[in-house]
Parts: C-alpha cells; sequence; structure tokens
C-alpha cells in the first residue's frame, strides 16, 4: 500500500501540482507521503522508503544527481526518530515535524546541489521558497490527515 501511495504521490508531482504552483512554489506530496509513512516505522524503513522516493524523484528530474535520493532519505530518518515515543495521528506533531522534514530536506537538497556545482548565490530566493513551501506541505498533510481521520471513523 505504501508503494502504490508514492507512485501516486509521484503521477500527481509530476504532471498536476506545477499547475498550482504559489509565487513558484508547489507542495510536495511525495514529501507528505514520505513523512506520513516514515512516523509510523522503525528508522531503517523509513530511510529506505525515503531513499526510495528520492531515487524515483531523481530519475524523473534531470540535472539532480542523487540531491533528492540524500534529502529524501535524510528527511524520512529524521522524521522516523523525531516522532519515536509519540501519537503519529497529532496534528501539532505532524505539523511540525513536516516542517522540519521539509526546511531538512530542502537544506539538503540545495548543499548537496551546491556540490556538484550548483551556483550558491541563490540561498536567500531558495531559503524563502523552502520556508513557503514548509506552509503548502502542512497545509496538505493536515488535510489529508483530517480528510482520512473522516473516512476511517464511521459517522
Amino acid at each position: 500500500m505504501a508503494a502504490a501511495w508514492l507512485v501516486a504521490a509521484l503521477i500527481v508531482q509530476t504532471t498536476v501540482v506545477h499547475a498550482v504552483a504559489i509565487r513558484n512554489v508547489v507542495p510536495s506530496f511525495v514529501l507528505v507521503v514520505v513523512v506520513w509513512y516514515a512516523m509510523r516505522v522503525d528508522a531503517r524503513r523509513a530511510t529506505l522508503y525515503g531513499l526510495l522516493a528520492g531515487a524515483l524523484e531523481d530519475a524523473l528530474a534531470p540535472g539532480t544527481a542523487a540531491s533528492w535520493t540524500i534529502a529524501t532519505g535524510a528527511a524520512a530518518l529524521a522524521t522516523s526518530l523525531l516522532s519515536r515515543g509519540f501519537f503519529a495521528d497529532s496534528v501539532p506533531l505532524v505539523a511540525a515535524i513536516t516542517v522540519v522534514a521539509t526546511l531538512l530536506r530542502a537544506l539538503i537538497f540545495w548543499t548537496v546541489m551546491a556540490l556538484f556545482g550548483y551556483p550558491t548565490g541563490l540561498a536567500g530566493m531558495h531559503f524563502h521558497e523552502a520556508l513557503f513551501a514548509a506552509v503548502l506541505n502542512v497545509a496538505l498533510i493536515v488535510v489529508t490527515m483530517l480528510v482520512v481521520r473522516r473516512i476511517a471513523v464511521p459517522q
């Protein structure tokens, strides 16, 4: 089931989401799926899932080398470690962890891209985009959680 959600997120991310960009920023459906999964499993499985998700993103994005693989794997590991001992269905916890995962992923992605020769002069712009992406990702995961709760609990 987790693989199906990842494939669906990749399809949405690569085909539809760019049409709803706000200030050139879109929510990351892939990261939201990775965070959702990583909060519910151990660190090893979360990291493997994040590495797979990142590798698929790298395969679909020319010129990123292994940047998404490294960044998404690290974000999955951090998510899994941060969520230990907490309830995975706590909206404030999920929102906070999503912000951390989004910012960590962006930091690692742009650091790896800089190591491969990407110009570092756009760091301020990328930081502002990461902050806005964090807000969009939180909105996406909170709406998803509320919809899942509504569907899962019979009225």
